[in-house]
């Protein structure tokens, strides 16, 4: 009887229990089961691609996998630690330092960023406490060529600079979310539901074509080295359609190396950079002149003796120039008569010019940091007047110029700039601000500097018809305007009669041997500018 009662009451025990966790608390313990076993985890997807108006890959991300560890399961033998330090580069040491260092914490990141291979051989390893997460890195296939337009992503592969953080939300992937079973270990047993799916990022077609860019910073690099340069910089825009078909500065930087990405070289000095454009501006002094109807290209200025006397200022051509007309004053550059031609306007008609033309105010690109330029107001001073003409005074980055010669090439018709490949059939906004016969006639006036007699000669193409001005300015030092450092400038329009590219190139104080726009600047548009005609298809306007 005893040993019946004391089976039946075993018996009563045990059916209790099992009543009370299979009935009465179940919902707790089923909780905390799935407190142990499940786990919502991220679901990664990868950034979207940025192109060239090609289709070329500017920036792609590529799978990689970080290794992290929870230290309170972390459990490897003396063999197996000395294994996993080497294919994760540190010593035995260090890794145990690193695991030991936070005992409380269950996520620690070991490594990131590690090729799929090395995670391979890691997980074979089979550590327990130790878990693969995958993840992706961003990668630039052009590198130095297009680093400071495409900027660089972060660790996390969120955009940090440039065009990787004007588009970051365009370009960032959807995180999906899944509910995974574990085993005790913390490893992955079973996927049981999704809850969201992962998405990629949109992929950005640029406007830029990375077979001029790439070809423009190596003629960039090569006069770096050449007239031992601090830089230089060159911007290319379609006439037609406002598409910036080449931004690029040298030196540049690896977006590829984390260590690279910081310091001046990551500069988008086209748009960033703010430069007293010298003799460059004289182009539009001309069409003021020639918009106010004061003047025609066949008016004469005397220069003589080439100098002029303003107040107390003197202002001096290079060379004596004699007698020339208005078009000779622009293809010899002379500073005499581009000061009498202004002076005999008010200063606001001037100014007025090189604001509709949208110098001194931003181009209103999505890039992040792009500079406004400066205009001063109508100056009192005559010699300050005088000095706007020709150059100093005023500030504005390489696209405004660029864009301002694009808007005189298109026959004084403004139109939006783009860095992004616009779409067949695109309408434009269209604001004329010069009238048509003044453009067209500054446009012919232009084309005498290249001759063989203008400053510009060295940026004639063969087959081409070119108009551009060169310019060369001097940097301001701590004690004024330093007549030993220099930047040199061209800014072109190919072809003339149907006009296709505008091209502005800046190189930063080159040596003083060879520092003046047309020695320095005008051979790299020849050379830039011709290639990409013929990678255009764009036919020679210039046959005889």
């Amino acid at each position: 009887m005893l040993i019946c009662s004391l089976f039946g009451l075993l018996t009563a025990g045990v059916a209790t229990r099992l009543v009370h966790l299979q009935v009465t608390n179940t919902d707790f313990l089923q909780a905390q089961g799935d407190a142990r076993t499940l786990r919502i985890v991220d679901i990664p997807s990868y950034r979207g691609m940025i192109t060239d108006r090609r289709g070329t890959p500017i920036a792609i991300s590529t799978p990689v996998h970080a290794i992290y560890v929870n230290p309170s399961q972390f459990s490897a033998k003396p063999t197996e630690l000395k294994k996993l330090a080497k294919l994760l580069g540190y010593t035995s040491a260090d890794l145990k330092k690193k695991i030991e260092q936070h005992p409380h914490r269950v996520f620690i990141y070991l490594k990131r960023g590690l090729t799929p291979d090395i995670a391979k051989q890691i997980k074979a390893l089979n550590i327990t406490g130790l878990g693969i997460k995958r993840e992706f890195r961003r990668y630039y296939p052009a590198a130095w060529q297009t680093a400071q337009l495409t900027g660089f992503t972060d660790i996390d592969d969120q955009g940090q600079a440039g065009l990787e953080l004007t588009f970051e939300q365009a370009l960032k992937p959807t995180i999906g979310k899944k509910r995974v079973l574990e085993d005790r270990t913390g490893r992955w047993v079973k996927d049981l539901d999704y809850f969201q799916p992962a998405r990629s990022g949109d992929e950005i077609a640029l406007s830029i074509d990375l077979r001029i860019q790439g070809f423009a910073y190596r003629e960039l690099e090569q006069a770096i080295q050449k007239y031992q340069a601090k830089s230089a910089t060159l911007v290319m825009i379609d006439i037609s359609t406002g598409e910036i078909l080449a931004m690029v500065s040298a030196p540049s930087f690896n977006p590829n190396n984390r260590q690279e990405c910081h310091g001046a070289h990551t500069r988008n000095r086209a748009l960033t950079d703010l430069y007293e454009p010298g003799s460059t501006i004289k182009t539009f002094t001309i069409t003021s002149a020639l918009a106010s109807r004061e003047f025609t290209p066949e008016s004469i200025i005397d220069t003589s003796p080439g100098t002029y006397r303003i107040g107390k200022h003197l202002v001096r051509d290079i060379h004596p120039n004699g007698v020339l007309t208005l078009k000779e004053v622009l293809s010899k550059s002379s500073n005499v008569g581009i000061s009498k031609i202004t002076l005999a306007l008010p200063p606001e008609t001037l100014l007025e010019t090189f604001r509709q033309l949208g110098l001194g105010d931003s181009i209103n690109t999505p890039f992040p940091g792009e500079r406004k330029g400066m205009l001063p107001p109508p100056p009192k001073n005559p010699f300050m007047h005088a000095t706007l003409a020709f150059g100093y005074g005023l500030s504005v980055t390489p696209l405004q110029l660029a864009h301002a010669y694009a808007t005189l090439a298109s026959g004084g018709i403004k139109i939006p700039v783009s860095l992004t490949k616009l779409p067949p059939n695109t309408v434009f906004k269209k604001e004329r601000v010069i009238p048509e016969d003044v453009a067209l006639s500054t446009l012919q006036v232009l084309t005498e500097v290249i001759s063989r007699k203008g400053t510009g000669s060295r940026a004639d193409i063969p087959g081409y018809k070119t108009a551009g001005k060169t310019g060369t300015v001097r940097v301001v030092g701590p004690h004024g305007y330093d007549p030993n450092r220099h930047i040199a400038l061209f800014a072109g329009i190919t072809p003339v009669d149907q006009p296709r590219l505008a091209t502005v190139i800046v190189v930063e104080e080159p040596n003083e041997k060879n520092y003046y726009g047309g020695l320095v600047a005008a051979p790299i548009y020849r050379n830039v500018v011709g290639k990409a005609l013929y990678l255009l298809n764009v036919p020679p306007d210039n046959t005889a």
